[in-house]
């Protein structure tokens, strides 16, 4: 039987807190994991659960282009849920936030309360190709698998591939990251890969003065 790709060297009495570690100094721009990810989610056009922001630091000629890949921080103190009307925005056991769509009554609220954007509302599939065509075979295939999962008018976000972990593998982007930037595991267990990277590395959140208290660090180039 293979290892679980998920690591939980604790009791299994003991649940995980899941959290991720983005290494930059690794991580040089590819979009693999935001390709990964609308593969696994059949998320719409324009609709980036994982998107990759770039910018560039210095001036010619030490100037250096750095990716800085992001996605919804599974927040601690999750603003999200805070100002939900309906309690469909939760924080389950394992830390992870969630939406339920059935409860979701599309009132937009959770996406202007993150701090981070990482929540999208999709009112109508648009098709990738140019207006007046229709949606293709592969198309219409994403559309429904979208709506399944996913609903249509309410508010979606970054599970943590809640799906594939419930099968034992790591999130989509985590596995098709070919720089292996991203690490994911037991955040709350000081003997996992992340907890000791975020120590020994000095993994740093983004925007700690908003207060959400994220589950997504990163390790900056210094």
């Amino acid at each position: 039987m293979e290892k679980a790709a998920v690591e939980i060297s604790r009791s299994e009495s003991v649940m995980p807190q899941y959290g991720m570690v983005i290494d930059l100094k690794r991580c040089y721009g590819c979009y693999s994991c935001s390709m990964a990810c609308k593969t696994a989610n059949h998320t719409p056009p324009g609709v980036f659960w994982a998107r990759v922001l770039m910018s560039e630091v210095g001036a010619y000629p030490n100037a250096v282009r750095q990716a800085l890949p992001v996605l919804c921080m599974q927040c601690d103190e999750p603003s999200c849920m805070e100002v939900c009307p309906t309690g469909a925005t939760q924080k389950r056991d394992d830390g992870i936030v969630i939406v339920e769509k059935d409860k979701c009554m599309g009132c937009k609220y959770c996406i202007m309360a993150c701090p981070y954007g990482a929540r999208y509302s999709v009112e109508d599939w648009e098709s990738y190709f140019p207006d007046g065509l229709p949606l293709t075979p592969l198309e219409e295939f994403q559309k429904k698998a979208w709506e399944e999962k996913s609903g249509v008018g309410v508010a979606t976000k970054c599970d943590f591939c809640l799906d594939r972990i419930t099968e034992g593998k790591k999130p989509a982007c985590v596995e098709a990251c070919p720089a292996n930037a991203r690490i994911f595991g037991d955040h709350s267990d000081p003997d996992s890969e992340i907890s000791i990277l975020i120590k020994k590395e000095r993994g740093q959140v983004l925007n700690p003065e908003f207060g959400n208290k994220p589950k997504v660090y990163y390790l900056f180039p210094r």
